[in-house]
């Protein structure tokens, strides 16, 4: 019998609070969220590795679920990482831009954001009115990315303050990221 998928959780700068759907999905699932050394300081290269190791120790495939600074880790480290034929699939919902003008000085390690296609299947979730990412900039990352794009309406940046609760929607998204598909 086949091991089922490990899912990472990735959350973004600061990390998520209690009723962040990320950690509710890990209270409930038993998800495991890659703890990073500095949440309010990030470090690209130190959260990269940080991710590296958690893949590493899966003890078979891995699902990414991605949230905000966490979809662009995805990005660089999937750009960099010899062991992305362990990752079956992820989740990149709200993706936070740390080129916009206002996020720049205290996210300077996270530019530029890799544009190659992600090596595995991916789907990812844009707002009309996240405050971090304008929906057409979403839209530009899942297209360089490879991304199946979800129009997720006017949700803000899909996070606790969107009142998305346990997000069963966001569980549905992730259940077919979690079988192997092959020629991804």
């Amino acid at each position: 019998m086949q091991t089922p998928p490990t899912v990472l959780i990735l959350p973004g700068w600061q990390n998520s609070g209690p009723d962040h759907w990320q950690s509710r999905w890990e209270a409930l699932h038993g998800y495991v969220r890659v703890q990073q050394h500095d949440w309010m300081q990030p470090l690209r290269g130190d959260w990269m590795a940080q991710l590296e190791e958690a893949v590493l120790a899966a003890p078979g495939s891995v699902v990414l679920a991605a949230h905000s600074l966490g979809c662009m880790l995805t990005a660089a480290w999937a750009s960099h990482s010899r062991n992305t034929h362990r990752v079956i699939g992820a989740l990149l919902v709200a993706p936070g831009d740390p080129e916009r003008e206002e996020l720049r000085a205290a996210l300077k390690s996270w530019s530029p954001v890799p544009r190659q296609a992600l090596p595995f299947n991916s789907i990812l979730l844009g707002s009309h009115n996240d405050p971090y990412c304008s929906f057409e900039r979403a839209r530009q990352f899942a297209g360089a990315w490879g991304s199946e794009f979800v129009d997720y309406g006017h949700s803000g940046h899909i996070n606790a303050e969107s009142g998305l609760g346990d997000w069963s929607e966001g569980v549905q998204l992730l259940n077919p990221l979690m079988m192997k598909k092959e020629n991804t």
